[in-house]
């Protein structure tokens, strides 16, 4: 896994909108199509394990 980034705050927008507290996760990956986020909770509780992400699907605005 690559290492999470701090949101910036538009993708903070985006994850309140969604119902995340953007304070608790991580960006992986963003792409047009969506945002893969980690929870910083779990990166500290599993240290060897698999990490399982969460995508998020982003609207496309017209």
């Amino acid at each position: 896994m690559k290492n999470g980034k701090k949101p910036t705050l538009a993708q903070k927008k985006l994850l309140k909108s969604k119902g995340y507290v953007p304070e608790n996760w991580l960006i992986v990956k963003d792409t047009t199509e969506y945002m893969e986020i980690v929870s910083r909770m779990e990166l500290k509780r599993i240290r060897t394990k698999t990490i399982r992400t969460k995508k998020i699907y982003k609207q496309e605005v017209d």
